[in-house]
């Protein structure tokens, strides 16, 4: 195992199988974070959604993707060109992963990769376990998706973090107004079909836990692109506090609370999951 993995390793509390795949898989985010920076990456993009929230600002969930936006509209961007690099850096750490653009069946705005790798194989890298990599079936693959909005809603404002593993790196990702736009923009218009997606409610309550307000402008702006309001309506914060209301109304919070189990460990959280829950702690909503 890699000297900076194991040290990596040391800041997780694992007590079974799930917890470690999880936190190998969050040490690959990063280590996919960094070689996106080295390549350059947020020279044009900027990191937001569930795991920059995590990785960032302390959200006390695991998270499965890595979001990114680019600052400006670019719809011939090549996410392609960054792989050589981000390649490189991944194999540095011993990780047998390879990098693949997922083809798009429809038009849209969003760039999608896989990278991918046999999970038995990285959990003896990891972990040097071997009756922990013989529960795993030989097949089963470890995924890193990440995704880019080549056309990003306008008025998103930025900051630059920094992280000291697996080396010193630097990343621009949302900032918290912004970050929580997005946030709220996926509890109104996310289409969750027959899965809903509890984990979107679970980042709310963070968010204004921390006394996070929204960028008002920003979140506009991602709902008219979702053709959810028009191009004419001024969206005041008392609407969008509207908006959620008429969301809660209308979500099963059993079903939610299934879909976030898996990603946390105090699961006693949920209990109080309601409309009123949901519609109360949105009084103190602010914006900026």
């Amino acid at each position: 195992m890699s000297a900076i993995i194991e040290k990596m390793l040391k800041n997780y509390n694992v007590e079974n199988l799930y917890d470690k795949k999880n936190a190998m898989k969050e040490i690959m985010q990063e280590i996919v974070l960094c070689g996106l920076s080295r390549a350059g990456f947020f020279k044009k993009a900027a990191f937001y959604g569930g795991t920059a929230l995590r990785i960032f600002h302390g959200l006390d969930r695991f998270s499965e993707d890595l979001d990114f936006s680019l600052e400006t509209e670019e719809p011939d961007f090549d996410l392609t060109s960054y792989f050589p690099v981000l390649e490189k850096e991944v194999k540095s750490f011993g990780l047998n992963m390879d990098i693949q653009e997922i083809g798009k069946t429809k038009e849209s705005t969003i760039h999608s990769a896989f990278l991918k790798g046999n999970t038995k194989e990285h959990l003896l890298l990891f972990y040097a376990d071997e009756a922990l990599a013989g529960k795993v079936a030989k097949n089963e693959v470890i995924k890193i998706k990440f995704e880019i909005d080549v056309k990003p809603p306008a008025f998103a404002t930025f900051e630059h973090k920094y992280r000291l593993l697996p080396v010193p790196y630097e990343v621009k990702l949302y900032d918290i107004p912004s970050l929580f736009a997005g946030k709220i923009h996926a509890v109104i218009c996310r289409a969750w079909r027959s899965r809903i997606k509890g984990r979107d409610l679970y980042d709310y309550v963070f968010y204004l836990s921390i006394g996070a307000a929204v960028n008002q402008k920003h979140l506009r702006e991602r709902l008219i692109d979702s053709g959810y309001i028009s191009a004419d309506t001024d969206c005041s914060l008392n609407d969008i506090k509207k908006m959620l209301s008429e969301r809660f109304d209308n979500i099963d919070f059993v079903q939610a609370g299934r879909d976030v189990v898996p990603f946390i460990r105090n699961t006693s959280v949920l209990d109080v999951w309601s409309a009123d829950f949901f519609k109360q702690i949105t009084e103190r909503l602010t914006a900026i």
